[in-house]
């Protein structure tokens, strides 16, 4: 998603995050809160709806309708489609995803999830922990989200009782654990009457932790374009053309543009690491070398460009360099390669299974693609990955492919955006799954038994 860059500053400016969570659990009715009681609703839009609630009976303005702006989603109460909102804070700018949590549009979350610096996960209390929340959570961890903030939601239907936040909380972080994510918070709230939300309530004395956005201005930003996606794991070869990049630069060229008296300029977004002018870079899969000797945004030439920024990069030679090449710096260049090992969110109706053919759309290069083999799925009550020759609508598992033009592709958990593809449907142009390159970093061995008190670092530090 195309967002605001903050020259001048830390890319620490702008939080990216994305709710996620099973139906009914209360994620459109927190994001509404949080911008309401942050003043970020108009006097008009606040009038829209209350006129949209009176419609549909209610006495009280349902806030849940801030996000779900689709007609059918007002009718059957539910998040369809990811609606994005923007925010801001005297301590912060926000991009806020608000991601559907019913089963069918799990490919929505997963769209809503991938460029999430942090996730936060909605839980009715009285509810606990349900399939579509452990599943959203394991999608979100594959997706590289390290940071999570747990909303447990609707305390007020229990007598604000600290003996049913625990139990939620506990197999939250017992899950956030095996998944391999570093630190969480969790905050009892009411999102229906603000507590805990922004401002901090008197209904639960025994908490003494942030509010939900006093944990949103500590966390830790602009991670999702970085040179790593968090993962504590060693930076080594993927086995899949990864090199160990982790923190290097990447460009994948979009366009290339003729320059007033000679010579090309090539444009795309950068990520993993900030490009200077003079730094030595390396066009792939061609392999030829050179030196930056200019960077511009629309703002004009740039002495760096940061992670996440749209940049036009001048080189000193005259080489070949087409759409869908890679620029990277030359300390940690990935090797290109025809067969790539990937974990799989397959959401195609019908099933993966080997020797089927599809297009794949990495950064900016789409090639056909073969699966070689589904090597196994992956199990999300237990997390376990077991042997399997398929994945069907809402599965994840490791998939290898080969390709018929070499991709330049880093590790996932060293680069988000130059690890990642999507696999679309060759006649419908259908996106069917997304795919994240290298093994999943799960450990499935961490029990109940295991001590999680203290193991997760508090958010932010």
């Amino acid at each position: 998603m195309a967002s605001p860059h903050f020259r001048g500053g830390s890319t620490s400016q702008l939080l990216r995050f994305a709710t996620v969570g099973s139906v009914d659990d209360g994620k459109s009715t927190l994001i509404g809160r949080l911008l309401h009681d942050t003043k970020q609703l108009a006097d008009d839009h606040i009038e829209a709806l209350s006129t949209a609630s009176r419609r549909r009976g209610l006495s009280e303005v349902d806030l849940s309708f801030v996000t779900d702006g689709l007609r059918a989603e007002r009718e059957q109460g539910i998040t369809i489609d990811v609606a994005y909102r923007y925010a801001s804070t005297p301590h912060r700018k926000l991009i806020i995803a608000d991601c559907p949590g019913h089963l069918q549009y799990t490919r929505n979350m997963a769209t809503g999830a991938s460029t999430a610096d942090l996730v936060v996960v909605v839980v009715d209390v009285s509810a606990g922990v349900r399939e579509q929340t452990r599943r959203h959570l394991c999608i979100a961890a594959l997706l590289g989200v390290r940071h999570l903030v747990v909303a447990v939601n609707k305390m007020d239907l229990v007598g604000w009782d600290r003996n049913a936040f625990e139990p939620v909380v506990a197999e939250l972080e017992l899950l956030a654990r095996r998944l391999g994510v570093e630190s969480v918070v969790a905050v009892p709230v009411s999102a229906l009457r603000g507590d805990n939300v922004v401002d901090k309530t008197g209904e639960a004395p025994w908490y003494e932790g942030p509010t939900v956005l006093d944990a949103l201005h500590q966390a830790e930003a602009g991670l999702w374009a970085g040179g790593s996606s968090g993962s504590s794991g060693s930076s080594g070869s993927s086995g899949s053309g990864g090199s160990g990049g982790q923190g290097s630069a990447r460009l994948a060229v979009q366009i290339v543009s003729r320059r007033p008296g000679g010579g090309r300029a090539y444009a795309g977004m950068l990520s993993g690491s900030s490009l200077h002018p003079g730094d030595e870079v390396v066009v792939l899969p061609g392999g030829r070398r050179s030196v930056v000797v200019e960077l511009s945004t629309l703002d004009g030439p740039v002495a760096e460009a940061l992670p996440s920024e749209s940049v036009s990069v001048v080189l000193a030679d005259e080489i070949d360099v087409s759409r869908g090449d890679v620029i990277s710096a030359v300390e940690g260049a990935p090797a290109p390669t025809n067969e790539i090992e990937a974990v799989v969110c397959w959401f195609g109706a019908e099933p993966l299974r080997a020797r089927q053919r599809y297009h794949i759309k990495h950064t900016t290069r789409v090639v056909m693609a073969e699966v070689r083999a589904v090597e196994s799925r992956l199990d999300v009550e237990t997390l376990a990955l077991d042997g399997a020759e398929s994945l069907s609508d809402n599965e994840i598992g490791v998939v290898r492919f080969v390709v018929a033009t070499e991709l330049v592709a880093d590790a996932y958990r060293d680069n988000r955006v130059t690890g990642s593809f999507i696999i679309i449907d060759s006649n419908s142009n259908v996106t069917l799954g997304a795919a994240m390159v290298g093994p999943p970093v799960i450990n499935a061995t961490v029990d109940a038994a295991s001590d999680v008190s203290g193991a997760l670092a508090p958010l932010g530090v």
